[in-house]
């Protein structure tokens, strides 16, 4: 789950006007759990999605199979599901947030461990020691999963679960839980997307130096070897890293995420480059000892931008400023995104930073830029911006009151998921799996004894209406990865946010299957038709303004 600072968010109404305008979008495949297909299921009588935008494809991304073109995916008939028929719904979590046994069975610390114990890091002193003891749970929670019937369930591994030095001898009881976790799952029919790294570095390894080092390039590749060794029979789909703006800028910039480090600039940028280092070599590992068939992505905290208005400028300034670099702060894209994909650092970066900029060897671009099959994107919200008077972008800011979720820092934007996905498509040209989607809500057990939770239905059904239209344009989007599948620790806000499908009573570990869980099993049943039909408004207009 990403977490960032408070961002601006205008009124949306001018979004319902005006036409699309300024953007190229293209059709590819991947296979994650499985490949996009032809048309999916028809939509109940009165349906109104949004209508079809004539589109001119790219050239399909190296090694994706099964291109589709635009035109036939932007013209289908409004009674028809843009969703294909083997799109992977999924569910998502990571392992310190849901797993616990912290000190169980051979598991060496993280950062995180150490962490969550200083006084004042986390919201009252809580911990992932137990967390939703997933660790001796998880048969009860891949039989949630089942019961959903998701498609795809996204996990990580606990690098000091396997490796608990970082390095060296590996934990075979460690081993054993993610084999369990993964023969439940093959019985459920449900496919994995393992992801290596969701934030819980090795303190052994943050005590030689961490992020700063160049060696934790090699120890990085070293445990993905492992791991791909150990679990690849099973595993086709896999993420290398998660979200480096929060476990490098929030934990090593910021001080607020573990270990708690307020780095200056240089050593920053130091941490940010090895560990984009680090992600290249793993890729190269994973190439290694996975099968060929394997896939292989990379996630980001996505910083996303939607334009005031269809109208060309606004969308040209959006599409602008979601790729600048123009402050000293990790909340960009194009910082962790360029060199990986496109083997340079972006310009207007480099010249931001000047000086602060690491030395290094040329070879370390052909390191971080290693081909991969899909980008991750964890996406919540959406700044809004539209052209000046002076012609360049300009951000709209929030109207007062205007609506979020439990976290100041997700306003309600679900223009997001169209244009995140179509900007990011039109640079880097890859397929795309939306990793992450969700909000926090204050949940609880109501009288009914039912867990009632509308507005992360609305939520959802807004963002999966916009996504549909991200699909019937074209857009290669092969899955969607609700944020989470259960209630669990939300770093430093301990338990006090819930973003789970699932109620967690964490002093029962009782799991209760919220409202959102019936809704999104029906729209997983119907392949995304229960979206449709019904008097609604536009998804994106959330407020009456």
């Amino acid at each position: 789950m990403s977490k960032d600072e408070p961002r601006k968010f205008p009124s949306r109404r001018a979004m319902l006007k005006g036409s699309l305008a300024g953007g190229v979008l293209g059709a590819s495949g991947l296979a994650i759990a499985a490949t996009p297909g032809p048309s999916g299921a028809p939509l109940p009588a009165g349906a109104t999605p949004h209508p079809p935008v004539p589109a001119a494809p790219h050239p399909a991304a190296p090694g994706a199979p099964h291109p589709v073109a635009p035109a036939q995916l932007a013209h289908r008939p409004a009674t028809v599901s843009p969703f294909p028929r083997d799109f992977a719904w999924g569910v998502a979590t990571a392992a310190y947030q849901v797993e616990g046994a912290a000190a169980e069975d051979g598991r060496g610390p993280s950062v995180w461990d150490v962490f969550s114990k200083k006084p004042g890091a986390v919201f009252e002193g809580q911990s992932g020691d137990v967390a939703c003891d997933h660790y001796h749970r998880y048969k009860e929670d891949v039989a949630l999963m089942k019961a959903l019937g998701v498609k795809s369930y996204r996990f990580s591994v606990s690098w000091t679960r396997v490796l608990p030095e970082g390095t060296g001898a590996v934990n075979q009881k460690g081993v054993d839980f993610y084999n369990r976790l993964l023969d439940e799952l093959g019985k459920a029919g449900i496919h994995p997307m393992c992801t290596l790294f969701h934030w819980d570095f090795p303190e052994a390894l943050y005590k030689r130096g961490g992020w700063l080092n160049r060696d934790v390039a090699d120890w990085f590749a070293d445990y993905a070897a492992v791991v791909a060794d150990k679990l690849g029979d099973r595993v086709k789909a896999w993420v290398t890293q998660n979200e480096p703006q929060c476990y490098i800028g929030q934990g090593l910039r910021d001080g607020t995420h573990a270990p708690g480090d307020k780095l200056k600039d240089p050593q920053y940028l130091l941490a940010a480059h090895n560990s984009m280092r680090a992600h290249g070599k793993a890729v190269q590992a994973l190439r290694a000892h996975t099968k060929p068939d394997a896939k292989v992505g990379y996630v980001l905290s996505t910083q996303l931008t939607q334009p005031a208005s269809e109208m060309p400028g606004d969308v040209e300034a959006a599409r602008r400023a979601v790729f600048a670099v123009h402050e000293r702060h990790q909340w960009n894209n194009s910082w962790w995104m360029d060199p990986v994909l496109l083997g340079a650092y972006p310009e207007d970066g480099v010249k931001l930073y000047g000086k602060d900029m690491p030395s290094f060897p040329a070879a370390d671009l052909t390191e971080m830029k290693q081909p991969i099959d899909f980008i991750g994107m964890n996406i919540y919200k959406a700044d809004t911006w539209r052209q000046g008077k002076d012609g360049n972008p300009e951000q709209v800011p929030l109207p007062p009151g205007y609506p979020r979720s439990g976290v100041d820092w997700q306003p309600i934007s679900p223009g997001c998921m169209y244009w995140g996905p179509r900007y990011f498509h039109e640079k880097y040209k890859l397929p795309m799996s939306i990793t992450e989607n969700g909000l926090s809500t204050r949940d609880q057990l109501f009288l009914d004894g039912k867990v009632h939770d509308p507005q992360r239905t609305d939520f959802m059904h807004r963002y999966l209406l916009e996504l549909g239209r991200g699909l019937r344009e074209g857009l290669p989007i092969t899955g969607y990865y609700a944020w989470s599948i259960l209630d669990n620790f939300e770093w430093a806000d301990g338990y006090k946010q819930r973003f789970g499908l699932v109620y967690v009573d964490y002093q029962t570990q009782k799991r209760i299957p919220k409202e959102s869980f019936d809704w999104y099993k029906k729209v997983i049943a119907s392949n995304g038709a229960s979206l449709y039909g019904g008097k609604l408004l536009p998804p994106t207009q959330v407020t009456d303004g």
